[in-house]
């Protein structure tokens, strides 16, 4: 499909992004940053920023998230299918995040300065976190949430996710891609490439490559590989490298696996070497500190509980303060035939 083979050329070309933000980055080593004030302090920002340094940060977010979300609005209204092959707004899409990605290499080598200047470090963390909980949401009925079970998640809480998931999803990966400035530091570089993954993921609505399971996965277990990357750069070999990657691997294995289509012999056995390999580090570390496994998949699970209410409360309270509005309902993500929760699927999960 043509689709497919423009998500293969769109994750060379992020790969030689990235390699093109190292190359460049060496410009930026002579930039005199603060000291380093601890784990809330963002380190790479201007001490004395200034109006321009400020304004073509948040001028150049602004610009790409408006541009993002018109292009989301346009496919929702105009679109309304799912190809394929590339639709003319796939290539829109593609071409405003090329040239925001470039623009913001020049804004970073002219300016420096990302949004981190005047937001906190959490908030950036905190819009991937929220990112990756809307995505289990969403597939509550397709994959479950546990172990193949989908949660008792009502339908229309996840059809709203569905349909609105773009905008949020949007705003997360060009909220952070603005955060950082366009260092080569190897943790930059690391994210930069998840994020231009993303973008990539966000040019292709529409299409039948971005509902591809095999490349969502992956885009879903990169945050392992980050975090744990990034945790042994920052903290070595003894920090807390191991509550990133057993945490989002733990996911996995409860709840992200079972959406592959694997076989019961398949899954079985990558559980099993999930369970050996925690063992075999812990016992190195110290058993005492296996709890740090469950706290990655335990923040994740409460927090798709509460988003869960407090969609399903807004939606209650919506209906009662207006009268729902008739048609125009924008196409939802197509669901597998026969997955669990799918239409017609016993599985489906009706209650809040």
């Amino acid at each position: 499909m043509a689709a497919n083979r423009a998500l293969l050329w769109g994750i060379a070309a992020s790969a030689v992004l990235t390699g093109l933000v190292w190359l460049l980055g060496e410009r930026l080593h002579g930039i005199r940053l603060l000291p380093d004030q601890g784990a809330s302090w963002y380190y790479w920002k201007l001490p004395e920023p200034t109006v321009w340094t400020r304004a073509s940060a948040w001028l150049g977010y602004a610009a790409h998230q408006l541009s993002a979300w018109g292009l989301i609005y346009y496919a929702q209204t105009r679109v309304r299918r799912y190809s394929n092959g590339l639709q003319p707004v796939n290539v829109v899409a593609l071409a405003v995040n090329f040239g925001f990605i470039v623009l913001h290499v020049l804004q970073t080598h002219l300016f420096y300065d990302g949004l981190a200047q005047d937001v906190s470090i959490f908030s950036s963390q905190g819009s991937v976190v929220i990112l990756l909980v809307v995505v289990l949401l969403m597939e509550n009925r397709r994959r479950g949430l546990f172990v193949g079970r989908p949660a008792p998640i009502s339908a229309e809480v996840v059809g709203f996710a569905r349909k609105y998931h773009g905008y949020l999803f949007s705003w997360a990966a060009v909220y952070t891609f603005w955060y950082h400035p366009m260092e080569n530091t190897s943790g930059h570089l690391i994210g930069l490439f998840y994020m231009f993954l993303l973008l990539l993921q966000g040019s292709l609505f529409m299409t039948r490559a971005h509902t591809n399971r095999w490349w969502t996965m992956s885009l879903e277990l990169l945050v392992a590989v980050h975090g744990t990357l990034v945790a042994i750069m920052s903290s070595g070999p003894d920090g807390a490298w191991p509550m990133f990657l057993f945490g989002f691997l733990g996911v996995f294995v409860l709840t992200q696996m079972h959406g592959l289509g694997l076989s019961g012999n398949i899954r079985w056995l990558l559980a099993a070497l999930y369970a050996g390999s925690v063992l075999l580090v812990y016992n190195g570390r110290g058993l005492g500190g296996l709890d740090e496994v469950v706290r990655i998949p335990a923040i994740e699970y409460l927090l798709v509980g509460v988003l869960a209410v407090l969609t399903w409360l807004g939606l209650r309270t919506a209906r009662l303060v207006t009268a729902r509005r008739g048609g125009g309902d924008t196409p939802e993500e197509p669901e597998e035939p026969g997955a669990p929760g799918a239409p017609g699927s016993t599985a489906a999960v009706r209650r809040v």
